[in-house]
């Protein structure tokens, strides 16, 4: 495996997304929204859109307004927030395994703009952990999980882009400071950090996370990520479930 999370074979020269990240973070806060369609089986408002600016550039995104949140009993509102929030922690390591995400002011008020994954979408982690596809990609996927508090990892929320990358999506339940973890990714548990996975975290807790994400969270969640973060170093190994298997999402895919 290279160490820039690619699994050599899978490897591809076609990018993933027709911009590079500054650009499509860029046009998603200063350009036009226009929404195409709902996206069906969708527990809130999320919606496919097309964001293009006056200088022609354009790309497709998945629009989730906050007034769009059906209210949580466990979780404070603005979830999308927190889709951000993932996009950052994930930047911040150095991993471009979440899709560029940014705030925006939408048709129907605040919200995440996501870029959209021109996906497999007949893969999911499942397929994808039978077939042995993008192994690096799905480590770090777990990483972030584990240090992000995920509530919500299930399997098609792992998208095979058309560059042979592994990209998650749908973040809105992380980040809570009590320890909430739901996840399918549990084939690594025991396995020790890969070293590129360690020398991101160590720099993460050196340096400290960035004012992009840490504006995105109250303190207490920012404190409680450091702590996963650090006893993940120390404990050098994908965790156990520590519930005896109920560490779960529904449904799994």
């Amino acid at each position: 495996m290279d160490d820039d999370g690619s699994d050599g074979p899978n490897e591809s020269t076609e990018s993933a997304f027709d911009l590079p990240a500054d650009e499509l973070i860029d046009l998603f806060q200063t350009g036009e929204i226009v929404v195409e369609a709902r996206m069906a089986d969708s527990s809130n408002a999320t919606l496919l859109v097309t964001v293009t600016d006056t200088a022609d550039r354009t790309h497709p995104a998945i629009y989730k307004p906050g007034r769009g949140e059906r209210p949580l009993w466990d979780f404070p509102g603005d979830l999308f927030r927190r889709e951000v929030a993932m996009f950052r922690l994930s930047d911040a390591l150095g991993w471009d395994v979440v899709p560029p995400t940014a705030l925006a002011d939408g048709p129907f008020g605040e919200g995440s703009i996501q870029a959209f994954v021109d996906a497999d979408f007949d893969q999911h982690y499942f397929t994808l952990r039978e077939s042995g596809i993008g192994r690096s990609d799905l480590e770090r996927l777990c990483t972030l999980d584990v240090i992000a508090n995920n509530t919500d990892r299930k399997s098609g929320h792992c998208l095979l882009g058309r560059d042979g990358r592994v990209y998650g999506i749908d973040h809105g339940l992380s980040f809570h400071a009590q320890f909430k973890l739901r996840t399918v990714l549990w084939d690594y548990v025991g396995d020790p950090l890969p070293e590129p996975i360690r020398t991101a975290l160590a720099e993460f807790v050196e340096t400290g996370p960035p004012d992009e994400l840490t504006s995105l969270l109250d303190p207490f969640e920012t404190d409680a990520m450091m702590t996963r973060t650090t006893a993940l170093l120390e404990i050098g190994q994908f965790p156990a479930d520590d519930t005896g298997g109920h560490r779960w999402p529904w449904p799994l895919v």
